[in-house]
């Protein structure tokens, strides 16, 4: 019989996870059960005795029905992936982590009555649409080229084979560049959150892109916010079901991210190291301008953090934790 009070929470000492966990603890009592593969558990570790911590490889089908069917969560926050560099890296383990294990996560909610499955994908799976649109939206062409972007558009897909076959629950959240002290975001994107965390340290940082380039950002407060509203939405109006979501509209450029660390701390090293071939590709590719309608008009997004709000957490959390999640 399920446990209505079990969420399940996949990847959950990572950057996202750790902090989902959090948001959910301050809801109406429910029982977590906080899932990893690797990792440690500092992130989390201030809670023992409060939730209940697994070790499970998604990868692994028998790891994942074991799971499942012990714990018979009512909704599952399906966050744990293998990293976009190390997809590249080792194209293998990322399509078992970040495909197969979306399977292996569907297939055991549906075996053991899950009633709900809530995805973390990304804007990665439009980083090939089509050059011809001047806005990307939930329905633009997705053609994404690397494994970690393909893997995520998989995932959304077989939740849309799973709705559509079995009537399950499935629903996702395509989320932005997340901003936050503990992120470990990597590869051309991780200026944004390098600029503020190494400001706070008080140590120099070059931007490597153009002062006019833009990517969406997004708090990774309201991040979290967003994958428990999308979860409590009533289920008729969920219609898009993979959702774009943005935070500052339209999203900052470097240059406005200097100002905004330089207003909080004046003696901010940062300059501009620009790297032509980085900054076209950011430029042409990841610099788009996205639209958040669907999310806004179905279930009621709204972020919370504009530039400056998201800048002032960080650097305040930066300093007074040393960037641990709490």
């Amino acid at each position: 019989m399920i446990e209505n009070n079990t969420v399940l929470v996949t990847g959950a000492t990572g950057f996202i996870g750790s902090h989902l966990v959090r948001r959910l603890m301050k809801n109406e009592p429910v029982k977590i059960v906080a899932s990893n593969s690797s990792g440690t558990w500092r992130n989390l570790e201030d809670l023992a005795g409060q939730i209940e911590v697994v070790k499970a490889d998604i990868a692994d089908f028998t790891a994942v029905l074991r799971l499942v069917q012990t714990h018979r969560p009512k909704t599952i926050y399906h966050i744990g992936a293998m990293l976009a560099p190390a997809c590249d890296t080792d194209p293998e383990t990322g399509i078992r982590a970040n495909a197969l294990g979306t399977y292996h996560i569907l297939e055991a909610a549906r075996l053991f009555g899950a009633q709900q499955v809530i995805f973390a994908s990304s804007l990665s799976v439009l980083t090939g649409a089509c050059a011809s649109e001047p806005i990307l939206n939930d329905f633009s062409v997705t053609r994404p080229d690397f494994v970690y972007g393909a893997a995520k558009l998989f995932s959304e897909n077989l939740g849309l084979f799973f709705k559509r076959k079995y009537g399950f629950d499935f629903r996702a959240l395509r989320l932005p560049n997340i901003v936050g002290p503990g992120t470990q975001t990597h590869g051309y994107l991780e200026y944004f959150n390098k600029a503020i965390e190494e400001s706070a340290k008080g140590c120099p940082y070059s931007i490597y892109v153009a002062p006019h380039i833009r990517i969406p950002v997004l708090s990774i407060q309201d991040a979290v916010r967003a994958f428990v509203e999308l979860a409590e939405a009533p289920r008729d109006r969920i219609k898009t079901t993979n959702y774009i979501i943005l935070g500052p509209t339209p999203p900052p450029t470097a240059q406005e991210l200097v100002a905004a660390i330089t207003a909080r701390i004046p003696g901010a090293k940062l300059d501009f190291k620009i790297d032509e071939t980085v900054s076209k590709l950011i430029e042409t590719v990841a610099a788009r301008p996205y639209d958040d309608t669907n999310a806004r008009q179905e279930w009621g997004w709204q972020p919370n953090f504009n530039l400056d709000a998201i800048v002032e957490g960080f650097l305040a959390r930066t300093i007074s934790t040393g960037g641990k999640v709490k």
